[in-house]
């Protein structure tokens, strides 16, 4: 699932419509529904802005879209005219370039997003998000990082790479997780996420290397499902401190 920084970085890449008069069209027949088109074709779009994992696309006449893009959704900005193949669920025409949008199933019009704090703002309210962490006692730290209605915008790469960072297991339940190891752990998830806005090409030392030497102390680096979702969890069972092994 794309996390907060690929919003991010889809965000800056619709700037070049901003203020302009666009045309809208919604070619597949599932956003079609919705008639987006309708209401929002020859506005103006005022911003685009990235809140979680969320791309808010604000228009002329205080209009609001939300576009999430699940698992396989994905932005591109191209020239304007450039050729393609298949139905994109939208696109946003301006003097010069369109923005277009690609298998992404949740557009929705002027309703209000509702979640925890934006990992990835400018000024992230870290303690807010230990708050709302510290009221899931019961959880492991691992699965409710990626509950957004805790904190926005972490996915499983930058959990695992922020666990790792701060030497905590993602198996380490909450009720045993100090408020200055949670500030650590989110604040790694910034540091990270952020670079990846930036363009940084992310180093994994976790994510994805099962079986492979932990780059800090050697230890061959595990994984296993976790939470409702079943996302998989990757850890270093030596350098990050407690937790345990996972339920089987």
């Amino acid at each position: 699932m794309p996390e907060g920084d690929t919003l991010h970085r889809a965000a800056v890449q619709l700037q070049v419509l901003v203020g302009q008069q666009v045309g809208v069209e919604t070619p597949h027949p599932r956003a079609a529904v919705k008639q987006l088109a309708e209401r929002l074709d020859g506005l103006v779009l005022e911003s685009v802005e990235a809140v979680g994992k969320n791309l808010l696309l604000r228009f002329q006449g205080g209009h609001v879209l939300r576009s999430h893009l699940r698992m396989t959704g994905r932005w591109r900005v191209v020239p304007r005219g450039t050729a393609r193949r298949g139905l994109p669920w939208l696109v946003l025409r301006g003097a010069e370039h369109e923005a277009v949008l690609w298998n992404g199933p949740v557009l929705e019009l002027d309703k209000p997003v509702r979640g925890g704090a934006d990992i990835l703002a400018a000024e992230p309210a870290y303690d807010a998000m230990v708050a709302s962490l510290r009221s899931q006692t019961a959880r492991e730290i691992g699965d409710a990082l990626l509950d957004q209605r805790l904190v926005m915008g972490i996915g499983n790469i930058w959990r695992s790479e922020a666990l790792w960072e701060a030497r905590v297991s993602p198996w380490e339940r909450l009720e045993a997780v100090s408020d200055a190891d949670l500030r650590l752990i989110l604040e790694a998830a910034h540091r990270l996420m952020a670079a990846s806005v930036q363009g940084a090409r992310p180093l994994h030392r976790v994510y994805r290397r099962t079986g492979r030497a932990c780059r800090r102390c050697g230890t061959p680096i595990r994984a296993h499902a976790q939470g409702d979702g079943a996302r998989i969890a990757y850890w270093c069972p030596t350098c990050q401190r407690g937790g345990g092994e996972p339920a089987t």
